[in-house]
């Protein structure tokens, strides 16, 4: 999607995507990855999540990247955190103690605020971009994940003619077509969410399924 299109949401406050607590399926399969409690995680499009706080409490440094200034502000504005804020290149970095929000176009995001953290976490981010700019994503993640570096990926997937996205539908073979290249891929779980999720339902969609995917960037 085009810039504008996610400004004009959050200007709206049209953020259904935005959860109101910590994923349960970071919750559930974080511990999986087994990182040192002092690594760094990366949260790419990352919102004003609560996910960003639950990864500080389990003891790491967050370094986030978010499109939209608003949502970067209400995510310290809201959970009471005092931020210094400074320009890197094209770049607005946010940062208090423990967390470090870079606000603008994740493909202006050099590899180098990256090249240290020992996880990443994307449950909002593959799932935003419509299949014809997805591929772009998949590859500027991997440019920003350095080999051996483990995280978790939450996507969904529903017949994409049903609904239009965002969120838009990632298969398991999208998944093994354009990332395997870049990450080994492990399936953690594939649940049936069609009830919890009424926008779906209201509008006839036969099946939607939510998946967690571990993936570890290959050499």
């Amino acid at each position: 999607m085009e810039p504008s299109f996610w400004h004009q949401k959050w200007d709206n406050q049209q953020i259904g995507f935005h959860l109101p607590e910590v994923n349960p399926y970071l919750i559930k399969f974080w511990s999986q990855l087994k990182l040192p409690v002092n690594s760094a995680v990366f949260v790419p499009l990352c919102g004003k999540t609560l996910d960003l706080c639950y990864l500080a409490e389990q003891g790491h440094d967050v370094i986030g990247c978010e499109l939209n200034q608003t949502a970067v502000e209400h995510f310290f504005s809201d959970n009471s955190l005092a931020a210094s804020v400074e320009s890197v290149g094209e770049l607005q970095h946010y940062s208090c103690e423990q967390i470090s929000l870079y606000q603008g176009d994740i493909y202006s995001l050099p590899a180098s605020v990256t090249q240290s953290i020992g996880g990443f976490y994307d449950r909002a981010a593959l799932i935003a971009w419509p299949e014809e700019m997805r591929a772009d994503y998949a590859k500027k993640l991997a440019e920003l994940i350095p080999a051996g570096v483990s995280g978790l990926l939450v996507t969904l997937d529903y017949p994409q003619t049903a609904l239009q996205g965002p969120p838009f539908a990632v298969s398991p073979d999208w998944i093994e077509q354009h990332l395997t290249e870049y990450f080994d891929v492990e399936l953690l779980s594939c649940d049936d969410v069609l009830e919890d999720n009424a926008r779906f339902k209201n509008k006839n969609v036969p099946w939607l399924n939510e998946a967690t995917y571990k993936l570890t960037r290959k050499s």
